[in-house]
């Protein structure tokens, strides 16, 4: 290979980020996304690596199952719109220290800047995951989905709200996600505080909404987690176009209906988000 643009896994993660760009989630630098390596997907990138790679940067949190992994990462102050023209400029590969509370940069950010300014709250929803999936789960995947966030104006922050509105907005919805959708109320993004109250609920949900924000989603692969992205979003437009009209609601998908969906694609719906 000539290039670590003709690696398959920089190649689907320059795929999931002009997809986001292209569904109008990621306005100017809004948005992040992170995959933890795989061991063969980093020997097959390192002879691309820096020879110098850069400066240890130490962190606000820490996890001790990270230490030594790799990530993929989206740059702090870069555009998702860009990704897919320049990658080594606007993405990088960050390698985890031997404490796990501090990464360098071995590749890509060829212009300068450092990983996502969410990378904490990445950083321990990957370690939630890693541990409660037995690291099955690679992909953490932040974007701002304008239904979504219209939401958390109109619905109460809490799970069963937004699970119970989403899953009888659009039936697939239940099969997706069967175990609903936490919600963290508004923080001010970047730090600890988020990042702490956003990887509690990820070991319950897959997705968690970022009142007034947007949504947090972990997956195993690019297409899990994407998909899960699309759906909970096609939901949440479904729900805000049925306020829009203004019209009484006369008929939904009801509680009998949803447990009947999840007997019949052998699913484990949340019980404690519907009503007895």
């Amino acid at each position: 290979m000539e290039s670590i643009l003709d690696i398959e896994v920089i190649q689907g993660y320059v795929r999931m980020c002009n997809d986001g760009w292209l569904l109008g989630w990621h306005e100017r630098n809004g948005g992040n996304l992170t995959y933890r390596m795989k061991g063969e997907e980093v020997e097959a990138c390192r002879k691309f690596f820096k020879k110098a790679p850069g400066d240890w940067v130490l962190m606000d949190v820490r996890a001790e199952n990270l230490k030594n992994e790799y990530f993929i990462s989206t740059g702090s102050g870069k555009f998702f719109r860009n990704v897919v023209l320049a990658p080594q400029d606007n993405i990088c590969i960050v390698e985890i220290n031997g404490s796990g509370d501090g990464y360098r940069i071995v590749w890509g950010l060829e212009r300068g800047g450092r990983p996502t300014s969410e990378f904490s709250s990445h950083f321990l929803n990957h370690s939630v995951k890693k541990e409660i999936t037995n690291g099955e789960y690679r992909v953490i995947y932040h974007a701002h989905p304008a239904n979504l966030i219209a939401m958390t104006y109109v619905l109460p922050l809490t799970a069963k709200a937004f699970s119970r509105a989403l899953w009888q907005s659009a039936t697939e919805c239940p099969v997706v996600f069967p175990g609903g959708v936490g919600v963290v109320e508004w923080m001010v993004p970047g730090g600890a505080d988020i990042a702490r109250a956003t990887s509690s609920l990820m070991r319950e949900f897959d997705a968690a909404v970022w009142a007034h924000h947007g949504l947090f989603c972990a997956g195993p692969d690019f297409d899990i987690t994407f998909g899960l992205m699309h759906t909970i979003e096609k939901s949440a437009e479904i729900y805000v176009k049925v306020l829009s009209t203004g019209k009484k609601v006369l008929q939904t998908i009801t509680d009998k209906d949803l447990r009947a969906v999840a007997r019949d694609f052998k699913v484990n719906l949340n019980e404690k988000f519907l009503d007895k």
